[in-house]
């Protein structure tokens, strides 16, 4: 695979990747690849359950594995919010498409998440964790592998995905 030919969404959870991941896909003609589903397709186990039985460390062992072993060509990749704790998966992931972060803040962030033991959501310092001990120790990592970052605040996902494409143009070839 030669070209960055992808276009990779990281962010905090809650912040629309998957769901803005669908209608940029459909706005730019590319594929979707949700890594979260590609995660419990390949351990046949929803996020939470591969959560409780790996642990926190477990669960970034196996998202590093999947996603440094994707393969996909003019696709949007919807990673998981954890995604920015493997090195190695970013690297990969970067060497194939355009990482885009989808920023989003805070106080955002609170309105749409409620519950963060429901979602499968990574907590690396345990259950007692705060979104927002999460989202200040997240925010750097996301910053360190953005190519392009898109502040999605107060923004329908149509509204975002056409912010992210036209952030992109250039950098995406177009369907």
């Amino acid at each position: 695979m030669s070209e960055k030919n992808n276009i990779v969404l990281i962010g905090m959870p809650g912040a629309g990747k998957s769901t803005l991941g669908i209608v940029l896909a459909k706005i730019v003609g590319y594929d979707f690849i949700d890594a979260d589903l590609v995660i419990q397709n390949q351990c046949d186990k929803t996020l939470q359950k591969l959560l409780d039985a790996c642990g926190p460390e477990g669960f970034i062992a196996v998202e590093n594995q999947v996603l440094s072993d994707l393969k996909a060509e003019r696709s949007v990749i919807a990673t998981g919010g954890s995604a920015v704790y493997s090195d190695e998966a970013m690297k990969h992931l970067s060497e194939i498409g355009h990482v885009v972060y989808l920023q989003i803040s805070y106080d955002e962030l609170k309105s749409r998440l409620s519950d963060l033991q429901e979602r499968g959501v990574v907590l690396k310092n345990g259950v007692g964790m705060s979104l927002h001990e999460l989202f200040d120790e997240r925010k750097p990592l996301y910053e360190k592998y953005a190519e392009v970052t898109v502040n999605v605040d107060d923004l329908t996902i149509t509204a975002a995905a056409r912010k992210v494409a036209s952030a992109l143009k250039g950098l995406v070839p177009e369907a």
